[in-house]
């Protein structure tokens, strides 16, 4: 249901194609506000057996909600109509414009710091104290990791805030891989994300790492090389001879 296709003048975009009946259903009741069956029959030009058909996929979905129709003054008899709303998650399918608000705000807060490389440091500076605040959770995921790897535990840190993480093996090493970016569209603008990602990357896991790879830049995942541990070799003390010659 994201509806985030611009023409280049900024206006919204024709849809091409016809709109779903269900996505017609959720976007009728984002402009009415809570919506009965009927309602949305009568608005949309469809039958009310197909609109609750819609609203309980809505409703399993978790994007739709169903309460009883509020009635202000005398009530007569029978049940109160149920009218259906939309819930946090159905309100997030919509693209609605935080990623520009943003950027906008990004942007300010750069040319407020001078342009430039100062610009460019404010932005560094935000982007790592906006990670050092997760930081801290993810070490106790490392420091629980059991027997799983360290790159293993943060994968499950990540997944828990969004990011989809899994890891998999790679000749001398790991692969930490990102398969969602919840601030991809920023990231592609201020590269500044992403680079304090990979270092807060390498101080959990202790270890120089490196982006092979990331959504930003429209690849289709985000990948990062953890190299193994690099095992110490075997200190060797050479054995007294006595009397005789060693060669």
């Amino acid at each position: 249901m994201r509806e985030r296709n611009e023409s280049p003048e900024g206006a919204p975009a024709v849809p091409q194609g016809p709109v779903p009946s269900r996505d017609r259903v959720a976007r009728s009741i984002l402009d009415h506000g809570p919506s009965s069956a009927a309602d949305l029959a009568d608005r949309l030009g469809i039958t009310q057996a197909a609109v609750r058909r819609h609203l309980d996929a809505l409703v399993a979905a978790g994007l739709v909600a169903a309460r009883e129709q509020k009635v202000y003054g005398h009530r007569g008899r029978g049940r109160p109509a149920k009218v259906f709303l939309l819930t946090d998650s159905g309100r997030d399918a919509f693209y609605q414009a935080y990623d520009q608000l943003a950027a906008d705000a990004l942007r300010f807060l750069s040319e407020a710091a001078g342009g430039g490389e100062a610009g460019r440091e404010a932005l560094a500076a935000f982007a790592r104290a906006r990670l050092d605040r997760d930081a801290q959770r993810y070490r106790e995921a490392l420091a629980d990791s059991g027997e799983c790897t360290p790159t293993e535990a943060l994968a499950g840190a990540l997944s828990t805030d969004g990011y989809a993480a899994t890891v998999r093996r790679a000749p001398s090493g790991e692969q930490l891989c990102q398969h969602h970016c919840p601030v991809a569209h920023i990231a592609e603008q201020f590269p500044q994300f992403c680079e304090a990602e990979t270092e807060v990357f390498s101080q959990l896991l202790g270890t120089h790492v490196q982006r092979l790879a990331t959504i930003a830049h429209g690849d289709g995942v985000c990948t990062t090389f953890v190299p193994a541990p690099s095992v110490p070799a075997p200190v060797v003390v050479p054995t007294e001879v006595s009397g005789r010659n060693p060669a």
